[in-house]
């Protein structure tokens, strides 16, 4: 099977074209756009068409009403001649302290339940004490930090052969990947499209094991002769001002019956 996927947001030579392909993905006319950003539709024909150079304040106001990320703003305003307006700051950053605070937090407090944070390319940047219940008989060349989520879930040596409803999860998976490379131009984030794309199916998958819950895909794992069933949820910041943080996400684990819970809990007791 061969899937082709768009390379970021909308391209072009310019900032009008890089504009019209966001207000056009967002089925937007001109005067539609134009009203909500407090201008013209005349003055953004012309920015669109090259005639006009936008200010950096009505850029930055188009891009906010087009939901337009955090990253492709900063590609918006460097096309239209400014400079990026939104940092990109590590992690680990002296500055970022209160976040990791936060974050490490957050994480201890969805415990006795797995709960890891991912940036934009799924590298797992920290996880609770539950995670590592994820981990069992995970080979360890795939946990060499800093580990990757998709690549911990689909490669043969990872999650695969454990997990019940393979076929769906894969495909859940590569969806969200898909969406993500239609949004932001990325290329660790497109090599580990093309690299989990060719994966194998584990032996043995039974697609009569895809039965979903009638509201959410749950994750169906084994472990130490048991099926735990969860429903994974995803957290992200709202508003952010940083790139770093725009692409930061949550993803926690919570049981989807209660024999996982029940687990889950008699885990977690010294």
């Amino acid at each position: 099977m061969t899937i082709t996927v768009g390379m970021g947001g909308p391209t072009g030579t310019g900032v009008g074209p890089l504009l019209r392909g966001w207000r056009e993905r967002r089925h937007l006319s001109q005067l539609e756009l134009a009203l909500r950003a407090d201008s013209s539709a005349r003055h953004l024909s012309f920015v669109e068409n090259g005639r006009s150079r936008p200010s950096r304040e009505l850029l930055l106001r188009l891009a906010g009403h087009l939901d337009v990320p955090v990253r492709e703003r900063n590609a918006l305003l460097l096309a239209a001649g400014y400079a990026p307006y939104y940092a990109e700051t590590p992690l680990g950053d002296p500055s970022m302290d209160a976040l990791r605070e936060g974050i490490e937090r957050l994480l201890a407090a969805h415990d006795p339940y797995p709960a890891v944070v991912v940036d934009g390319s799924f590298r797992v940047l920290a996880a609770n004490r539950a995670s590592a219940l994820l981990l069992d008989g995970v080979a360890p060349h795939l946990l060499e930090p800093p580990f990757n989520a998709v690549r911990l879930a689909l490669h043969p040596d990872g999650l695969a052969p454990r997990i019940v409803n393979h076929r769906q999860w894969r495909r859940h998976l590569l969806e969200r990947m898909e969406r993500q490379l239609e949004l932001v131009r990325s290329e660790p984030l497109r090599r580990l499209y093309e690299e989990a794309l060719g994966y194998p199916e584990p032996p043995g998958d039974d697609p009569a094991q895809d039965a979903g819950s009638p509201f959410a895909l749950p994750l169906r794992l084994r472990h130490d002769g048991r099926v735990l069933s969860f429903l994974s949820t995803i957290a992200t910041f709202n508003t952010p001002l940083d790139v770093t943080v725009s692409e930061l996400a949550m993803e926690t684990f919570l049981p989807a019956d209660e024999p996982t819970a029940a687990y889950l809990r008699s885990a977690s007791q010294p």
